[in-house]
């Protein structure tokens, strides 16, 4: 069998670029990942290992021997075989798991980072994508043409219900479209999930305003399903879920298909496996894409000009990696009145400005923080 194509049918692989730095050449690395991913030991043949399977189940490099053999850095194309994966339940989880997964054991290969990657019809087919997105929330809010206002609730934790009650009616009179609760809310025994869906939620339908709320379900497999139903059967239109939760999580609920339910994808934490600096990792544009594929609605994507400022370039591209899928790109961490303009020059206005200390802590309270940014908004369409 050759293991070195120039190309492969784009229907049958999952085609992952990676940058890649080797100790020997990005040949041997790229070989490592392609065996090593897909049918066994890089360095160690079986009688088992048929050219039956070999043709079947292993990966093909896509690119030139020769010449990765000639260089020890750069870019290695590899091709996943679609075929190696029940697209139905295996999920995004055992996709990960074969992108990211043995090479990181391997001596020789000094750096990994998987930086695109191009999925045939046939599997995107098997994930849902948002259930509403930025066409659903435009037409949920009716609020077209202009950015979105998202805020967000603070303190993070520490509030009652009755509390945590009072300051979402001041966020919904000051104008937002959008409240999320903060990653570290989500079931403490002073604030459960199970006091605040009901008393929050019948305001939320009541207010006389189309508003999404996104409660804080962060838990593990076995109950955030069960939260996301919860909320979802108790007047709630929104669940929060923070990445260490895992990309699975995110797939199971969308796939639960709760007609209600917007999801937020809250990334506090991606920079252990997507810092450009690290030597392994995944690049935040192919977190997005992929959140994009297995159903989030709305994604913290980054910032610009706050006390977190992504380079230009590189959110430029990222929304538009979101916009592709229909998510909404939610720009935080630093977000005030005086850069909605700005930002809306140089990125457009799909986007939503998700702001926190800048409305709570506005020295005239929540409510006209809060309608600072709604002003802001309002004056760019004017």
């Amino acid at each position: 069998m050759e293991f070195y194509r120039s190309s492969v049918d784009q229907e049958k692989y999952v085609i992952a670029t990676y940058d890649m730095e080797s100790a020997v050449s990005l040949s041997d690395a790229a070989w490592n990942v392609a065996i090593g991913q897909s049918v066994g030991n890089p360095n160690v043949r079986n009688a088992w290992e048929t050219d039956e399977l070999f043709e079947r189940n292993s990966c093909i490099i896509l690119g030139d021997k020769s010449y990765l053999e000639t260089i020890k850095t750069g870019q290695v194309k590899i091709a996943f075989p679609v075929i190696n994966t029940d697209w139905d339940s295996d999920g995004v989880s055992h996709l990960l798991c074969q992108l990211m997964g043995g090479q990181m054991d391997i001596d020789s290969i000094l750096r990994c980072r998987l930086i695109d990657i191009k999925l045939p019809q046939c599997v995107e087919d098997k994930f849902l994508g948002p259930r509403y997105g930025i066409s659903g929330m435009r037409a949920f809010t009716g609020q077209f043409n202009k950015p979105l206002f998202g805020s967000i609730i603070k303190p993070k934790i520490g509030i009652s219900p009755d509390q945590l009650l009072d300051m979402t009616k001041q966020l919904v009179d000051g104008g937002v479209d959008f409240i999320k609760e903060d990653e570290i809310l989500s079931n403490p025994s002073f604030c459960s999930l199970e006091d605040r869906v009901d008393l929050i939620s019948n305001y939320i339908n009541n207010c006389g305003r189309n508003v999404v709320y996104s409660f804080c379900i962060n838990s593990d497999p076995h109950v955030i399903c069960d939260r996301a139903r919860f909320v979802s059967e108790n007047g709630g239109n929104g669940v929060h879920i923070n990445v260490w939760c895992g990309f699975g999580a995110y797939n199971s609920v969308r796939k639960m298909n709760l007609d209600n339910l917007n999801i937020h994808f809250q990334k506090s934490g991606d920079k252990v496996f997507t810092d450009k600096s690290h030597r392994f990792g995944i690049d935040w544009d192919v977190i997005c894409d992929l959140a994009g594929l297995i159903g989030v609605d709305t994604i913290h994507s980054g910032m610009w000009g706050g006390y977190k400022s992504d380079d230009e370039d590189d959110l430029r591209r990222n929304l538009s990696i979101l916009r592709n899928r229909n998510v909404v790109p939610a720009l935080s961490c630093g977000m005030n009145a005086d850069l909605v303009a700005p930002i809306r020059e140089r990125f457009g206005c799909d986007w939503m400005a998700n702001v926190g200390g800048a409305i709570h802590g506005d020295k005239d309270g929540t409510t006209v923080g809060a309608r600072k940014i709604r002003d802001a908004i309002e004056i760019g369409n004017s």
